[in-house]
């Protein structure tokens, strides 16, 4: 089936408002890819120091041009549960490589911080940045030249976009993304954000929440709830950049080794060497960027990529924006409900059928493009697909099933969980923001209260113990976007407001920082821009002014004249104390040079 019409329009305005970036692009990753084996290119005691530790005999391959040497880059750390699978995928990649007659070697490796470990923590602060840190750090270890063909091992929040910027910028080399699962089920979501709660209202102790949190996340992998790591997996699925099948299968197990096996030999069989050359920065297009958008918005995905699909498309040359991102979301109906959208996790969402039942279910009414480039070949339907483990350690694929196997967490495209997508643009006298719908009841996409204004998340959760948070508001924490101090998750706000909400007091969130994948059931605008720390009308609000944020309309205003809001002089902030510790100062020209949150929050585009 052709893509629905209305997605059509969008991605030929998308195609055309990129035509000179995308233009420039695809000339330099089609001039780097004519020049050949880059190892050619290097001199005797370059390429002596390239494969010093090698053996014997692939020294003597890595010396010609015939034999491909497939190049790792690894967020491999043994203290973070996403990443610690990764110490023994490049002995296993090396072995593989080796038995499809290629040569594999860890090209370098990139940071990776946890955003569950600082939230709320002065480390927070240096995630968001991290991600353009985690794409330069790959381009060091890709700039020696000696590699036909890359894979990217990486999961959580700022590392696949990192990477995903990496791959872009050294497009003219095959691309391939190997996961590594997510933990078994533990504590149930619900259950731990219960515990939480209580804590909070002060009627039970660090002892008890530490045993629920341990008990949550108490495993190798990815964290189980629908977050921006596994937002990141879906996406990098639904874009091509994975194995059919690849991304939600637990760490450890003999399916997810074979599939890692399986991708090693994929990844040298696209080099410019065979018949199958899929240079990243070609088969990544408009088409494949949309896609992502439509799963993250049937899947009820993370806020995070509102800024991150911007930033990783703007490194292929493709001008994605907010509003294309939300008039997507008016057109495609949310599918998944997935833990803070729902009760399930992601290891039932992929018991219930997966990504390969949502790209099915996308494809029967063509609420997806079809025609697009894979590392697996041409079209999407191929990963309409359930992966199993097949006989001698292989991968095998059926197709998806017509029928979800758990229709509380998996919808029909005909019956979905509601017409429209998770997210939402919001545009007013304030500025541009965006915000999360999914979990959002809709008696509550329509707040007008009063403003009670914090310059921090701390001041708001110390006013909350103190009792000052009474009756119907919209708390805006401002002075927490990318030029402030890197645009923290204001994550600890989420079980205070939450309190406030279940006791029925009617209650928003107006931020220039950000909320997570985790964003829930609060109605937050976030990301707003222009920020405070720029003079954005963010910075003007008055403590009691009325805001009226309505989701259903798209709109966020702040409810005084226009003469009167440009009258204000903006609010300032004392911001020296997000300047040092931590490794805050080394971030000051990231803070200094980030562009606004709608173009990337990234010192790479503006």
């Amino acid at each position: 089936m052709t893509v629905d019409p209305r997605i059509a329009a969008i991605t030929a305005r998308i195609v055309e408002r990129s035509k000179p970036s995308r233009e420039l692009y695809l000339h330099r990753v089609r001039n780097a890819a004519a020049k050949g084996v880059h190892r050619s290119v290097l001199g005797c005691g370059n390429l002596a120091h390239g494969f010093a530790v090698c053996s014997p005999s692939e020294k003597v391959a890595l010396s010609g041009d015939t034999v491909p040497n497939l190049g790792i880059i690894t967020s491999y750390n043994d203290m973070l549960s996403a990443h610690q699978p990764f110490e023994t995928y490049p002995a296993m990649i090396r072995e593989a490589a080796a038995q499809a007659g290629g040569i594999a070697q860890v090209a370098g490796g990139v940071p990776a911080m946890c955003d569950g470990v600082t939230q709320g923590q002065p480390g927070m602060e240096l995630s968001l940045f991290s991600r353009d840190l985690i794409a330069m750090a790959a381009g060091i270890g890709l700039s020696h030249n000696m590699f036909d063909s890359t894979v990217y091992l990486g999961v959580c929040d700022k590392i696949v976009p990192g990477l995903m910027i990496a791959a872009m910028t050294f497009g003219h080399l095959p691309a391939v993304f190997i996961p590594a699962g997510p933990m078994t089920t533990g504590l149930p979501n619900d259950e731990k954000a219960r515990v939480r709660q209580l804590y909070a209202e002060g009627k039970i102790g660090r002892d008890e929440l530490l045993d629920a949190e341990s008990k949550s996340y108490h495993g190798p992998g990815t964290c189980t709830f629908y977050g921006t790591a596994n937002s990141n997996q879906m996406v990098m699925e639904i874009m091509g950049f994975h194995m059919p099948g690849a991304s939600f299968i637990n760490p450890g197990t003999p399916l997810r080794d074979a599939l890692t096996r399986e991708a090693t030999k994929r990844a040298l069989a696209i080099t410019a060497l065979g018949n199958e050359f899929t240079p990243a920065g070609e088969m990544i297009d408009e088409r494949s960027i949309v896609n992502g958008v439509i799963g993250l918005h049937a899947t009820g995905g993370s806020t995070n990529h509102t800024m991150h699909l911007v930033a990783m498309a703007r490194a292929a040359g493709i001008m994605l924006t907010w509003q294309d991102i939300s008039e997507l979301s008016d057109i495609i109906p949310l599918l998944a409900r997935v833990y803070p959208n729902g009760l399930a996790d992601v290891n039932h969402f992929h018991a219930a059928g997966g990504i390969g039942y949502l790209i099915g279910q996308l494809l029967k009414t063509g609420m997806i493009h079809e025609d697009v480039r894979t590392v697996f070949g041409h079209g999407l339907q191929a990963y309409a697909i359930d992966v199993k483990l097949g006989e001698n350690g292989t991968v095998a694929r059926e197709r998806a099933p017509d029928v979800s196997h758990d229709p509380k967490v998996l919808a029909t495209i005909d019956k979905p969980f509601q017409t429209t997508g998770g997210l939402k643009m919001l545009t007013g006298n304030l500025g541009k923001a965006v915000i999360k719908i999914s979990a959002v009841k809709p008696e509550r996409h329509i707040i007008e209260a009063p403003a009670k204004i914090f310059h921090d998340q701390a001041s708001l959760n110390d006013a909350f113990k103190e009792g000052k948070l009474e009756g119907n508001f919209v708390a805006v924490v401002r002075f927490q976007g990318p030029k402030a101090n890197g645009m923290p998750e204001l994550h600890k706000l989420t079980t205070v407001l939450g309190i406030l909400q279940d006791r029925g007091q009617m209650v928003a969130l107006i931020t220039d920082g950000r909320m997570s994948g985790a964003s829930g059931k609060v109605p937050s605008a976030i990301h707003m821009t222009p920020e405070a720390k720029d003079g954005g009308p963010i910075s003007k609000i008055r403590e009691g002014d009325i805001i009226r944020l309505d989701a259903t309309t798209g709109e966020i205003n702040v409810l005084v004249s226009d003469a009167e809001l440009d009258a204000r002089e903006p609010a300032e902030a004392d911001l020296s104390g997000n300047e040092f510790g931590m490794g805050r100062e080394l971030f000051a020209p990231f803070r200094a040079m980030t562009g606004a949150a709608e173009h990337g929050a990234s010192v790479f585009f503006h």
